[in-house]
């Protein structure tokens, strides 16, 4: 694939490595809210996403003025997937909600009962939230990649756009689309939208990688394996850290996962392994900035 023209327009060189270690799941929890404050701390993390219909949004939004230097942006969110904490629309209607009123708690159920057309008014209301609450939000991506649908990735794109937030999107191909479960016309179609998109001067990224969730323990070696595979290009590197409380507990089932991902980030051992990999670190606000020079 061609260099990012993005990265270039920022002064990178074709074969830079350049990084933007994200925070998904602000304000899902307590633990989640505490957590990215001690890695804001820390200096480990400087971009996260906020989960607005959840009850601890306000928090996140609290801490992120308290770190204003810190790149925020909306988690837009179609679905609600534990039992014991749940959260509920900010629109009516649509079939965005299950029996209970809440958002339903897959990806396969919002995209076989919500409207397309309520979706995006839906995504459009959190973006409109965070605006309201005063934050500088600089981008939007997709909670369980439920947006990412050809049928809802259109409004996702353009509530964002039309607010001047980046959309958070891969630079994939055909086959990589295909490899990510779209049928051959579905990926055929995102793919030629998401080249569009490219020409008329929206940033995208490279590579998306995530720490695993689905075990504890010591994350940082793995860390360091993930930095030193990274191709050249623009990678959006999620983790979900919180810290190990007996909310998280009760609410998240992956909470092992999670609390790892927190403890490499605050560990002693990153910040040289960072460094020695050669990667650059970025936030999404410079790319932000390019979208005015459209």
């Amino acid at each position: 694939m061609l260099p990012n023209p993005a990265l270039l327009k920022l002064g990178h060189a074709p074969q830079d490595r350049v990084v933007v270690f994200h925070a998904d799941d602000l304000g899902m929890c307590e633990a989640t809210v505490s957590g990215c404050a001690d890695l804001f701390a820390a200096g480990t993390l400087r971009s996260a996403a906020i989960m607005m219909p959840c009850a601890w949004a306000p928090a996140a939004a609290r801490l992120a003025q308290e770190w204003p230097e810190v790149d925020l942006g909306v988690h837009l969110t179609l679905t609600s997937e534990w039992a014991a904490a749940r959260w509920r629309p900010l629109t009516p209607g649509g079939g965005l909600s299950d029996a209970q009123g809440y958002f339903h708690a897959t990806s396969e159920a919002v995209w076989a009962q919500a409207k397309p057309a309520s979706a995006g008014r839906e995504m459009a209301a959190q973006l409109n939230r965070a605006l309201a609450w005063g934050l500088n939000i600089s981008h939007a991506d997709g909670h369980m990649g439920t947006a990412a649908h050809p049928a809802l990735l259109p409004h996702a794109v353009g509530a964002a756009l039309r607010r001047g937030v980046l959309p958070i999107l891969p630079r994939l191909d055909a086959a990589g689309w295909r490899a990510h479960g779209l049928g051959p016309a579905q990926a055929q179609a995102v793919t030629l939208a998401l080249r569009a998109l490219e020409r008329r001067g929206v940033p995208l990224v490279d590579h998306i990688v995530m720490l695993p969730l689905d075990r504890g323990g010591d994350q940082v070696p793995l860390i360091e394996d993930l930095l030193a595979t990274l191709g050249p290009g623009l990678t959006h590197f999620i983790l979900h850290p919180a810290r190990d409380t007996p909310e998280l507990r009760a609410v998240a089932g992956d909470w092992a996962g999670r609390v790892a991902n927190y403890e490499a980030f605050l560990d002693p051992r990153l910040p040289g392994i960072i460094a020695r990999s050669g990667v650059k670190v970025t936030t999404y606000r410079p790319l932000r900035a390019l979208l005015g020079r459209r």
